[in-house]
Parts: C-alpha cells; structure tokens; sequence
C-alpha cells in the first residue's frame, strides 16, 4: 500500500496518480497550487519528490543551474536506483543525452545538435508531413467512418516523420513502430518490454550510424539526413562520438515521437468537446487564416499539453522554492500541466481560447533545457490538426468522454485511444 500524502494545514493533500487522477489532475494540481505549491510525495515506482505547481516558481526551476540534470546527483537509496529517467536507458548505455547532463558538456552537445537540427531543416521538411499526413487519413477512411485516431493517425506520423527526418530507412521503419508502442505503452506492455526495445532501438541506431559514417560523401547533399548532420558535426573536430550520436538520435526520437502523439491526441480531444472553438478554427482555415491555427496550437499545448511533468532535476545544494527548502539529492519534479494552469499567470487559465495571446507557457520547458524538438512538433501539430478539421469538418467523438482512458506514466499525458466517426471525403478531396 502506497504510503498516503503527508497532512498540510489545509487537510491531507489529494490522492495523486490513481487512475482517478489521471483523467483529470486539473482540481489537484489546483488544490496544490493553492495549498501546497511545493509538495513533497511518494510517486508510484516508490521515489520520494517534490512536486513545483505554480508558474512563477516552476519557471525559476526549470532555469536554476543548482538543479541537475544528471542523475547521479540523486541521493537515492540503493532500491530507487534507475527508477528515474528512461526505463532501459541505463543497460543500453544511453544516458549521454541533453535530458541527463548539466554544462559543460550539455553546451557542446547541444552546440553540435543544433548545427544539425536547424529551423531550416525542418521547415524544409513541411511538404514530407503534409504528405504523411495525408496519406494516413487516405488509409483510414478508405472504405470506414470511424476511426482510432491515436492508433491510426496520432501515432504514426511522428513515428514515421522523425524516422524520415533521421534518415532511417523505409523499410526499417515498422520495426521503430513496434518498438516505440511498447515504450509508449508504460506499464501496458510485458515486463521488461520498454527496457528490451530500447536495447533493440540502441543496437540500431549504432549499426545504421556506423553505416552511414563510412558512406558519407566529403561534403553535405541537399536533403542530408539528420543522422548524416550529427555525423558530420562530430567529424570536425568537436568530439561527438559515436555513443553519443546514438544517445542524440535515440532522445530525439523518443522525445520526439511521444510529445506529438500526445500533442495530436490531446488538441485533437480538445477541439471535439469545445466545439465552439473547434468551429471557430475551421473557419479560420475556410478563409486561408493561419493564425488561429498558429495561436491555438500554442493554447492547446498550454491547456492540456504532452507533457505533464517536467523530467528530472536533483539539487546540488540546499535550494529553497517557493518557500520550501528542498535538500541536497532531492528529486525535484516541475508540473508543468500545473504551472500552465495557474490564475496568478493566465487569464481564466480552464477556458480553452485558440486566440490567446498572452500564452507564454512551459509546455516545452524553460531555460538551457527548451526542447530542441519544439519547431517539428508545431509543424506537425499544426499539419495535422488543420489537415483533419479540412478533411474531415463533421469529426466527432465516438465515445462519452468519461470512457476514454489516459496512459500510466509520470511525465507525459495522452490518451491510450481517441475512438472517432466521421463522413469519408469525396474522392479526390484533399
């Protein structure tokens, strides 16, 4: 039996990651904002934290250089050790990623990152989403009107863009789906199966970055692949080696496959049970208006955005959060779904509005650690929302929303299934 929060002036904190919880933890967070902003708790793999839920305080968190990265800062007892990051990463020996390390050494692997994952590069790649996309909503409304918009839509395109994006082969491709839904999956899957497809995932990202190092032409081709961009920044002198690269191309596609199905799957949910904005939208792009689109992504991501919780931070040092002194080797977890919701930052912070403005949110953190990935996500957020509400304008849930189900898992929030029925396009319709 979990041990139960401990009491505040206020009464004993609400239960967190039931099951309960996980449909709707906007009332607790809500209740730990106002009662409890910095909140220590026992999480579900038995790790003891503390949990930062309004916006003021998880800002400064995200950005303070005495919260590490690096999980050997955490003072954790022996039974605790790889209960926090990603399962497997550990044994598959792929822990030198952005999300594990401080600077130095974050700064140049992150230099060397960037000069391969470029705004240009992946604005250059537009057309290929817009053509996946497509392509995904001909397979599933070819000859049905009902769908499983996660299974068919909202989880293959990420998967497949990130795997065109690094320059892994078509027909390498449906291995990555395999394993990826079982990392997607959390506790749904067979013990041990997240750790396993990550060792598989690891195995060949090596082979194919070893591959493509020994075909590399003297100087970049246009359209080079993001794997060949990291290969070639390692090979001028700024020592990304090889264990390296595949740790890079390991975390952006797992950070890069899961936030967008979620993304897709939670703006997606959004829309169809606030239909007034969801029309609102379709409008918008009936008129060749972008902007909505532009401005409701970024809402959507703020209202219920991917990612629930921030990844790890351990003080180095003493370090006190919003009042509350947290200890040297501390886990220290950012809600950021909390913090996106806070009334001391956002206007009416429960009303979904696709033309906010002011919307400076955490959905893709803050500080050194801002996802790199960010520009690919919105471009494929925005391809596919715009490209279902055009395709599809009479969508609509096939379900009653207290049916639907949310993934297990600390820090990402989705759905595990998006069930849909709409009227199939005209033939030719685009």
């Amino acid at each position: 039996m979990r041990d139960q929060p401990p009491p505040t002036p206020h009464g004993p904190a609400p239960d967190l990651f039931t099951w309960e919880f996980a449909a709707d933890p906007y009332p607790a967070y809500a209740w730990l904002r106002e009662h409890a902003p910095v909140h220590r708790t026992k999480l579900p793999s038995g790790v003891d934290a503390w949990l930062v839920t309004r916006y003021a305080d998880a800002r400064q968190t995200l950005a303070d250089n005495r919260l590490s990265k690096n999980p050997a800062h955490h003072d954790e007892p022996a039974h605790a050790k790889g209960k926090t990051g990603i399962p497997g990463e550990r044994q598959a020996d792929l822990m030198t990623h952005l999300l594990n390390i401080d600077p130095p050494d974050h700064t140049r692997l992150r230099r060397l990152v960037s000069k391969a994952f470029t705004p240009r590069r992946v604005a250059e790649f537009a057309p290929r989403v817009q053509e996946l996309t497509d392509d995904l909503i001909d397979r599933f409304t070819r000859g049905s009107d009902t769908a499983d918009l996660i299974h068919d839509f909202a989880f293959p395109l990420p998967i497949y863009a990130i795997c065109d994006l690094l320059g892994v082969p078509r027909e390498d491709q449906d291995d990555f789906r395999d394993w990826a839904g079982m990392m997607i999956r959390h506790g749904g899957g067979p013990r041990g199966g997240v750790a396993r497809s990550v060792k598989k995932m690891r195995g060949y990202l090596a082979e194919l970055i070893h591959r493509k190092r020994q075909a590399l032409p003297a100087e970049p081709v246009p359209g080079e692949d993001l794997i060949s961009g990291l290969i070639r920044a390692s090979d001028h002198g700024e020592h990304l080696t090889e264990n390296e690269a595949a740790a890079m191309a390991f975390i952006l596609l797992f950070a890069g496959f899961e936030t967008t199905v979620n993304l897709i799957g939670n703006g997606t949910y959004a829309l169809l049970t606030h239909p007034e904005q969801r029309e609102r939208l379709q409008r918008a792009l009936a008129e060749g208006d972008r902007g909505l689109l532009e401005t409701g992504v970024e809402e959507l991501l703020r209202f219920d955005g991917p990612v629930e919780l921030a990844t790890w931070r351990f003080a180095t040092e003493p370090v006190v959060i919003g009042g509350q002194r947290i200890e040297t080797g501390d886990p220290v977890l950012v809600v950021l779904a909390a913090a996106d919701r806070d009334p001391e930052r956002f206007a009416d912070p429960d009303t979904l509005d696709l033309g906010r403005r002011d919307n400076q949110h955490l959905g893709y953190g803050h500080g050194i650690h801002y996802c790199l990935g960010a520009p690919l996500a919105r471009l494929e957020g925005q391809t596919a929302l715009a490209t279902l509400l055009t395709r599809l304008p009479d969508l609509r849930l096939a379900a009653d929303p207290a049916e639907l189900r949310w993934r297990g898992g600390l820090i990402m929030r989705g759905l595990r299934t998006l069930p849909v029925e709409f009227s199939p396009p005209r033939s030719g319709q685009t």
